[in-house]
């Protein structure tokens, strides 16, 4: 880099035929310009400029090294245009992150229509449940649910994810209806161990209500999906994300519990790397994300 200012410079002082005006234009002092060329015929072994009251101008030496720097000063601000337009385009690869049941269920389907608008985008979409290391594993953005833990990120709100009590319709029939939080306590539950405060469920209700209600059941699992069918198949009351549970509440197969309580929403939040010269392919995908999580979002997934 300091080469190239060195070029810069030497190009402006023989284009100009003057160390004050090339200094002036390029911000630095003439004694440092003056400086900076001697260093140069130093390293070279031999006078480029020939110095005079009148000025300076280039000796036959001076001129073929002029030539050459026009050159390489040409080919570095193409250089530099081609970085600045693969900045500015949404192309080559965009490596995504995010959670199993939601990258496959809401993500996936939304990440294809991005590509179908970017055909020049490739785009790897990794899902685990595991806290992923952005920077360690070389993920552009990640999609994730909750609290952010990491203020050294970069960060967009994209919307919530809302929670919902739900059973079978014969598990019902069998065991009664809710009424209350506090009777799920007598029910089979469907444990989720990794969110939600695992066996202790947390609903809020009219008047600033709020009722921490300690469950049990057979079953606890990880994966969602898991809790999901064993819920259809009416083994007991499961806590799921609506966008998850949202498609067997139309067909009937589960019913939405306790209308006038509510389960904890997570924000979700496109992270990044850092909050600093962000890619163009990010910024555009976030950006994009951004309309897609309004009001009941999960009814199109």
């Amino acid at each position: 880099m300091e080469r190239m200012q060195d070029v810069r410079l030497f190009i402006r002082v023989v284009d100009l035929g003057s160390f004050s005006r090339a200094a002036a234009e390029l911000g630095i002092g003439q004694p440092a310009a003056t400086k900076q060329i001697a260093h140069m015929e130093r390293r070279l072994g031999a006078r480029l400029l020939h110095r005079s009251t009148h000025g300076v101008s280039p000796t036959e030496i001076g001129l073929l090294y002029y030539d050459k720097c026009r050159l390489i000063a040409h080919h570095a601000e193409e250089a530099q245009s081609v970085a600045a337009l693969l900045q500015s385009q949404v192309q080559g690869g965009l490596r995504v992150s995010t959670s199993v049941g939601f990258g496959r269920r809401v993500l996936a389907p939304r990440l294809m229509q991005f590509m179908r608008i970017n055909p020049q985008l490739q785009v790897d979409l990794a899902v685990d449940d595991r806290y992923v290391d952005l920077v360690e594993q070389g993920t552009d953005v990640a999609i994730r649910m909750g609290r952010l833990a990491d203020s050294t990120l970069g960060a967009r709100y994209l919307g919530v994810n809302p929670w919902l009590a739900a059973a079978a319709p014969e598990y019902l029939e069998a065991r009664g209806t809710p009424e209350h939080p506090r009777e799920l306590a007598a029910h089979e539950a469907l444990v989720y161990s990794s969110v939600q405060g695992d066996a202790r469920w947390h609903f809020s209700g009219p008047g600033h209500q709020a009722a921490v209600v300690p469950v049990r059941g057979r079953l606890r699992s990880n994966s969602l999906s898991t809790l999901l069918e064993a819920a259809c198949e009416g083994m007991g009351v499961a806590i799921l994300p609506w966008y998850v549970a949202h498609a067997e509440v139309r067909k009937g197969r589960l019913l939405a519990l306790l209308p006038q309580w509510s389960l904890p929403s997570q924000e979700i939040h496109a992270v990044y790397p850092s909050p600093n010269m962000v890619p163009a392919k990010v910024t555009r995908f976030v950006d994009w994300l951004q309309g897609k999580f309004g009001e009941r979002w999960w009814t199109q997934s």
